[in-house]
């Protein structure tokens, strides 16, 4: 078997005396799409922002593209490494509303990866047209629908070539008409075979491009296995509830 792309074992996070991940296990295979679900609050952000060191872990191992983040210590090259090479793509787009989309896409290749400014615009122009904006480089980001501006941010992350990209609810600030536009582009990424991790209410998108469902509820992973058969067939009653409460499933 491969080196898993992330690997987690008796994994804890606390916030004083509160304890939101309890000692949970599990893995993400290279190449694998992995929706975490859960109700609000179950601590599902919270295990995606540990996954690229947002949040600093309280306990057990959890280990990231070969790096050890439960090294109390990580060194600022590593945790470098780390940023560079596992996206990460928010609720809110966080684009810089004075630079054009195609500057917005070019920031980071420049400064962090040292790349020239032709080097940059040239991979920059691929993963617009990559996300199907292509005509939008000289675009500021007020002129793009939200649709378009989560798009964009997508596009900005793939400009770092990662190994991993992790999805935090990437359509729950957008209007319902254009999460559609979105769902596409992680298909898409799916489809190519980029290891990805997403926090997502989108149980039509865990179901058909998924590999693999993980439930969490109350900081415990209690459910993980085949989307078609852990949304279509539920063992543990919790998810049963949960399903049962999301529009247009049916358990």
């Amino acid at each position: 078997m491969t080196e898993a792309a992330i690997y987690f074992a008796n994994l804890r996070k606390n916030y004083g005396d509160l304890s939101v991940l309890q000692g949970i296990n599990g893995q993400i295979q290279r190449g694998e799409v992995v929706a975490i679900i859960g109700s609000s609050g179950c601590g599902k952000s919270t295990l995606l922002r540990c996954f690229n060191r947002l949040e600093t872990v309280s306990g057990g191992q959890l280990v990231v593209n070969g790096i050890d983040l439960s090294t109390p210590n990580l060194s600022a090259k590593s945790l470098q490494q780390l940023r560079v090479r596992v996206g990460m793509v928010f609720q809110q787009f966080n684009l810089y509303p004075h630079m054009t989309v195609l500057d917005n896409l070019t920031l980071s290749p420049c400064k962090v990866l040292r790349l020239s400014k032709a080097e940059a615009e040239e991979r920059g122009r691929f993963y617009l047209a990559k996300v199907g904006l292509a005509e939008k480089a000289t675009s500021y980001p007020d002129q793009l629908s939200g649709g378009q501006k989560q798009r964009v941010a997508i596009a900005r992350s793939l400009c770092m070539q990662p190994d991993i990209l992790l999805f935090d609810e990437p359509t729950s600030a957008l209007d319902p008409e254009l999460v559609g536009e979105v769902l596409e582009v992680m298909r898409t990424l799916a489809e190519d075979g980029m290891t990805m991790a997403v926090v997502t209410h989108e149980m039509q998108f865990a179901r058909e491009v998924a590999s693999r469902v993980m439930f969490l509820n109350q900081g415990v992973v209690e459910e993980t296995g085949d989307p078609r058969e852990v949304l279509t067939n539920p063992q543990c009653e919790r998810l049963q509830t949960f399903l049962s409460r999301m529009n247009g499933l049916e358990v």
